[in-house]
């Protein structure tokens, strides 16, 4: 059975987001429709990469807990970029700090 096949011919990958072809793989690899050697052959993907969203799935559903969901990495990465741009700015006044009090004396 081809990977096509079971996702339906109409609604192929063409034109999808990544995240959403991703979900797509996962849910035919995951509910044993398609075997994760036919998904990896047929879209030339690695199985180590097809094994890791079928875990990440588990994760976000909650059948796994050995890992953070998709929303937790996200408020991660976003916190990660925020707390660097805090400690920039903190850099940057205590230069200024530092320019100003050589200046007024």
């Amino acid at each position: 059975m081809f990977i096509m096949d079971a996702m339906g011919k109409q609604r192929g990958l063409v034109g999808r987001s990544r995240r959403s072809s991703r979900r797509r793989l996962s849910r035919c690899a995951g509910a044993g429709t398609v075997r994760v050697g036919q998904v990896c052959k047929d879209f030339d993907l690695t199985e180590t990469a097809v094994r890791e969203w079928l875990r990440q799935a588990d994760v976000d559903a909650g059948a796994r807990t050995d890992g953070l969901t998709t929303a937790e990495r996200e408020e991660l990465a976003r916190l990660r970029l925020e707390n660097r741009r805090l400690t920039e700015d903190v850099e940057i006044l205590k230069r200024a700090k530092a320019f100003f009090a050589k200046e007024i004396r």
